[in-house]
C-alpha cells in the first residue's frame, strides 16, 4: 500500500469503514442480509459521540464507533473490526467475559465503576480504569442477539488523582522541621513507599560540598547494598550505575531502559513485571542554579512514559528539593543560634572575669582609705579629708 493510501485509510471514520468492510467473511454475514434490529443498533452506535462497542451473535462479532477507537482501542484499531470480542480483548476476557456471558444469558445489564483492567494495546499489560455497562440487545425475533457496551475510560483521572494525592502529602510534610537534609529525604522516602504503582523504586542522592561525590540519603523499593542502590557515586565514574554526571551537565531528566538486565530485578507490589525503566532527575535548590542532589525513580512497568508521567516526576523532584532546602535552612539557623549562644556565654564569662580582676585591687585600695577616714577629725586637714571622701 502506498503512503497516500495508508493516510487515506487512517482518515476513514467508522461509518465509512463499516460500509466498506467485507462482513460476509464474519459470522454476521453480508450487511444486505442484516435484520432491522442490528441495523438500528449499529446506527445508534455510530451516531453517538459516547464511546460504544457492540458484540453481536454467539461469537460477539465486534462493532465500535469513532469515540471508542480513539479513547480505548489504540493500536488495535482498525484490526478489531469484525473480530470476536473474545479475541479483541483476550487479555482481559477473564475479567469481562463473565459479565458479557451473564448479559447474554439473563438479559440483565451490568455496571462497573473505575474497574482496573490491564489492556495490551501498547505492547505491554497497561494499567487502565473503566466505567462501563453491558446492556442486552434484542434481535428481530425478540431474543437476545448481542450486547452493547457504553464506556468511559477513567485512567487519566484515576491515576492523576493518585499522583496528586501523593504530591499533596509531600507538600504537607515539607513544612515540618526536619533536623537535617538526610532526615527530609527519609521522610520523603517513607511517603513514596505508599505509592509503588507510580514510583516502584526511588533513590535520593545528596551532593557533597565540592559537588563531585553523591551520597545515598534515602531509598525505597530496593534492597540496601544491591547494584541498584550504590551508597556513594563519584560523578566522574563512568562505571557508576546511574548517569549522574550526564544529568548534572544537562540539568534535565534522563531516562534509562533495561535496568532489570543491568542492575537487577525489582517488581512493584502486586505486579509480576520487573521495573525496566528509570528516570534520573537533578534536584536544584529552589530559586538557585546550584545542584543539591539527584532523584532516581523507577518507572511503572504498566504505564506508558508520557508527558503526564514526566510532569509528575518533575513535580515530585521539586517537592523533595524544597523539603531538603527547608531542612538545610533549619540546620543553618540552628548553627547560627548555637554560635550566638556560645558568643553570649563567652561575653558573660569575659565580663565576669574583668569584674573580678577589678574588684581585687579596688578592695585592697578601699580598705586603707576607709581606715584613714575613720580617724579623728583633727587627724586630717579639711582638704585631705575632702580628697579622701572623693
Amino acid at each position: 500500500m502506498l503512503p497516500s493510501d495508508m493516510n487515506a485509510q487512517a482518515a476513514l471514520g467508522m461509518r465509512q469503514r463499516l460500509q466498506a468492510f467485507d462482513w460476509s467473511s464474519t459470522p454476521v454475514g453480508a450487511s444486505v442480509a442484516w435484520g432491522q434490529s442490528l441495523r438500528t443498533i449499529v446506527q445508534v452506535m455510530l451516531d453517538s459521540r459516547y464511546a460504544m462497542w457492540l458484540g453481536w451473535g454467539p461469537e460477539l462479532t465486534f462493532f465500535y464507533n469513532d469515540a471508542y477507537a480513539q479513547m480505548t482501542l489504540g493500536p488495535k484499531h482498525p484490526w478489531a473490526l469484525g473480530r470476536s470480542a473474545r479475541e479483541v480483548w483476550s487479555e482481559i476476557w477473564e475479567d469481562i467475559g463473565p459479565r458479557a456471558e451473564s448479559v447474554l444469558r439473563t438479559g440483565t445489564a451490568t455496571w462497573d465503576e473505575g474497574l482496573l483492567l490491564f489492556l495490551e494495546r501498547n505492547g505491554f499489560p497497561e494499567e487502565t480504569y473503566h466505567t462501563f455497562s453491558y446492556s442486552p440487545v434484542h434481535d428481530d425475533g425478540g431474543q437476545i442477539g448481542g450486547l452493547l457496551c457504553v464506556v468511559t475510560e477513567d485512567t487519566q483521572r484515576t491515576i492523576g488523582e493518585r499522583r496528586l494525592r501523593l504530591l499533596r502529602e509531600l507538600a504537607a510534610h515539607t513544612d515540618e522541621k526536619a533536623r537535617s537534609a538526610e532526615a527530609a529525604c527519609l521522610n520523603a522516602a517513607r511517603l513514596l513507599a505508599s505509592n509503588p504503582r507510580d514510583v516502584p523504586l526511588m533513590l535520593l542522592y545528596l551532593l557533597d560540598g565540592d559537588g563531585k561525590v553523591a551520597r545515598l540519603a534515602a531509598s525505597t523499593g530496593v534492597e540496601a547494598g544491591s547494584a541498584l542502590c550504590a551508597a556513594v557515586i563519584e560523578l566522574d565514574d563512568e562505571a557508576a550505575p546511574w548517569p549522574l554526571q550526564q544529568v548534572a551537565a544537562s540539568g534535565r531528566l534522563v531516562e534509562l531502559d533495561g535496568i532489570d538486565q543491568r542492575l537487577g530485578r525489582v517488581c512493584p507490589d502486586g505486579w509480576p513485571d520487573p521495573v525496566q525503566r528509570a528516570a534520573v532527575l537533578p534536584m536544584f535548590q529552589p530559586g538557585q542554579a546550584r545542584l543539591a542532589g539527584f532523584l532516581v525513580a523507577g518507572l511503572s512497568p504498566r504505564r506508558p512514559v508520557d508527558d503526564a508521567y514526566r510532569g509528575f516526576l518533575e513535580l515530585l523532584e521539586s517537592q523533595v528539593a524544597t523539603a531538603v532546602a527547608n531542612a538545610r535552612a533549619y540546620e543553618a539557623e540552628r548553627r547560627r543560634s548555637e554560635e550566638l549562644a556560645a558568643l553570649d556565654r563567652a561575653k558573660t564569662a569575659f565580663f565576669s572575669n574583668v569584674s573580678h580582676e577589678f574588684r581585687t585591687p579596688l578592695t585592697l585600695m578601699l580598705g586603707p582609705l576607709a581606715d584613714l577616714l575613720a580617724q579623728p577629725a583633727d587627724a586630717l586637714s579639711p582638704g585631705q579629708r575632702e580628697l579622701l571622701d572623693l
